[in-house]
């Protein structure tokens, strides 16, 4: 997938519109829980200083659902975006009227203002045309780099591109050559690791990949589906059970193939209701009233094992409930593997998933962590990207 970048445009001196995904947290001191989109967007905005374009960055944060909302307010990633550039970013109170387009017309080359949240106005989500215009109105040229939104069908995702030439920021480009490495053109042999709890997500996108998977390995509240699938009783643990006879589908598609290889847990940590109590056990042994809250070891070498020859890797969704200690050993042990799988592709997708390989510490590395949960999975699932496909072609 090849879309027309920053390197395709002459945007010498012009006035471009970034649109980010700065969707991010802060507690109650003020501090950032995690800046690394922050972080990602920079190559981006250099690359557009030393073109001298004037910048206008546009962001969404949290769903204040068209009113404005003072704790979900840009000013606060102004202030940390200035900190990490070096630079003042000036935050402006509002995203449209005269009041910001006299602010952007005052920018000299390389200077930043970032826009008030879109979110504030009914029209983002909306995917107002009005409201897409008046956000085009500011600039010469739409840059996209939040690919984590890309998925949403939103007036600074998708509208601003039918009045605007739309191109690809840096990150953009990065996060599409990544998943279209292993959506579209895959070295095998390939492994798949699927955890989190939306079976159906995650059925969809075995059906899209599992064809040229070598090795599934199924973890999480997913793995719970398929377990009982196969007539264990799993206790209290999550069950998908309107999804049972798909994964029990994919049981058969995968014993039917010599060359394809499932892992499904073996040994499993449960734990009470009151949590007071943890223990690992076989999955058959799972204990009336507990839950399976994460992987065992023996299962973790398991997926360690099959995982050795892999020339590509791609882990969408944790394998336990990773928020919370002692729960978060397997999904930081998957971290690890795929951090020393040397000379492998390997691809973790975003929100959850990136949270805990950055809980291992292992995010520099892997090939690369998406930034864009839902955008990743619906790539993975093979389902067109809106705010992708609204950016102009390189051919």
């Amino acid at each position: 997938m090849t879309k027309q970048t920053i390197a395709d445009i002459d945007l010498q001196g012009k006035t471009v519109l970034l649109r980010v995904d700065y969707n991010v947290q802060f507690d109650d001191s003020g501090e950032i829980l995690d800046d690394h989109r922050l972080k990602e967007s920079i190559p981006t905005i250099r690359a557009l200083q030393d073109k001298e374009a004037r910048i206008v960055i546009c962001s969404h944060r949290g769903r204040p659902n068209g009113e404005f909302v003072d704790e979900l307010r840009n000013q606060p990633v102004a202030a940390h975006l200035s900190k990490l550039l070096g630079q003042e970013v000036n935050a402006l109170d509002e995203a449209i009227g005269p009041e910001v387009k006299k602010a952007v017309t005052k920018l000299a080359g390389g200077e930043i203002v970032l826009l008030e949240n879109v979110r504030f106005y009914e029209g983002e989500e909306a995917n107002d045309p009005g409201f897409a215009r008046e956000l085009a109105s500011l600039a010469d040229v739409f840059v996209s780099d939040a690919f984590g939104t890309a998925h949403r069908a939103h007036a600074s995702v998708v509208g601003v591109g039918f009045y605007l030439p739309a191109i690809s920021g840096l990150l953009m480009q990065k996060e599409l050559d990544y998943l279209s490495r292993v959506t579209e053109s895959i070295e095998r042999p390939f492994g798949i690791i699927l955890g989190g709890g939306k079976v159906a997500e995650k059925l969809r996108i075995l059906g899209h990949l599992a064809d040229q998977a070598d090795v599934i390995c199924v973890g999480g509240g997913i793995a719970n589906t398929f377990l009982q699938g196969q007539g264990i009783d799993v206790g209290d643990s999550l069950v998908e059970e309107s999804r049972i006879d798909d994964a029990l589908s994919l049981m058969r598609i995968a014993s039917g193939r010599r060359d394809l290889k499932l892992v499904l847990p073996t040994d499993v940590v449960v734990s009470d209701s009151s949590g007071s109590t943890v223990s690992t056990v076989s999955v058959n042994r799972v204990p009336p009233g507990f839950r399976i809250l994460d992987l065992g070891r023996q299962t973790v070498e398991d997926i360690r094992e099959a995982l050795k020859p892999m020339k590509t890797i791609v882990w969408n969704g944790p394998v336990g409930l990773f928020e919370r200690s002692p729960f978060d050993t397997g999904s930081i042990e998957i971290a690890r593997i795929l951090a020393d799988s040397v000379g492998a592709t390997t691809v973790v997708g975003g929100g959850e998933t990136a949270a805990a390989v950055s809980k291992a510490g292992v995010g520099g590395r892997l090939s690369h962590v998406s930034t864009g949960g839902g955008a990743s999975l619906q790539m993975l699932e093979g389902i067109n990207l809106p705010g992708v496909e609204v950016l102009l072609d390189s051919e």
